[in-house]
């Protein structure tokens, strides 16, 4: 059991104290958020303390952290935070839910999320940093990299690589032997039949690549 500070204060973050309390041996002691949004000092009946005096208060050699945060900015937001805690000397603890479906062997990163439903098959490797949504199916011998995000019910066939910064949205399909570039977005409901190229934007069925967006 590990004594843990989570960073955040928003939805994601309550999520994981959530999941945490109820189905983890961890103790959840602390919320921590950059000082600009610290507005009360408690939060879910816990403290609450600014990210910069953290690791004097709630110190590394006694605590672990993690970070719930979202996909905003290509995954880059949590990305951050993640490294700033590594810097300030923190464990990441890795959360899997008791209700995902595992195997022996399997590799899962620091400071991954990873919710009930999931299916991981033989030879999948989750790397650092990764949120897996509930009801995805990760394919044998597949490889998600650092720092992505997939949404619910999304099927990763069997060798797939997906590279670091990937989001892939709700009801996505990816084919076999796939190779899905870093920094990628992939829309909802998309059907991903062939590789895709860096930075790329991808949505239908099957996926075309999209102009650019300003606001990825």
């Amino acid at each position: 059991m590990a004594k843990v500070v989570v960073f955040g204060i928003g939805q994601l973050a309550e999520v994981a104290h959530f999941y945490l309390t109820h189905d983890s041996p961890h103790d959840v002691a602390a919320f921590t958020v950059d000082s600009e949004y610290l507005k009360a000092d408690q939060h879910l009946g816990v403290p609450t303390v600014a990210f910069d005096l953290v690791h004097e208060i709630y110190p590394p050699d006694d605590f672990r952290m993690f970070v719930p945060v979202g996909y905003g900015n290509r995954n880059r937001n949590r990305e951050l935070k993640y490294r700033q805690a590594k810097e300030k000397g923190y464990e990441l603890i890795t959360y899997i839910c008791s209700r995902a479906v595992t195997w022996p062997g399997l590799s899962v990163g620091e400071n991954s999320f990873i919710f009930e439903s999931n299916v991981i098959q033989p030879y999948a490797r989750i790397g650092n940093n990764v949120i897996l949504w509930s009801g995805n199916h990760i394919g044998h011998h597949s490889t998600i990299g650092d720092h992505c995000f997939l949404a619910s019910h999304v099927v990763v066939s069997g060798s797939v690589v997906i590279e670091p910064f990937c989001f892939v949205g709700v009801n996505a399909t990816i084919r076999d032997n796939i190779r899905i570039a870093r920094e990628c977005i992939i829309g909802a409901g998309s059907l991903i039949l062939k590789d895709t190229e860096a930075g790329g934007i991808y949505s239908g069925r099957p996926a075309q690549l999209l102009p650019p967006r300003q606001d990825t």
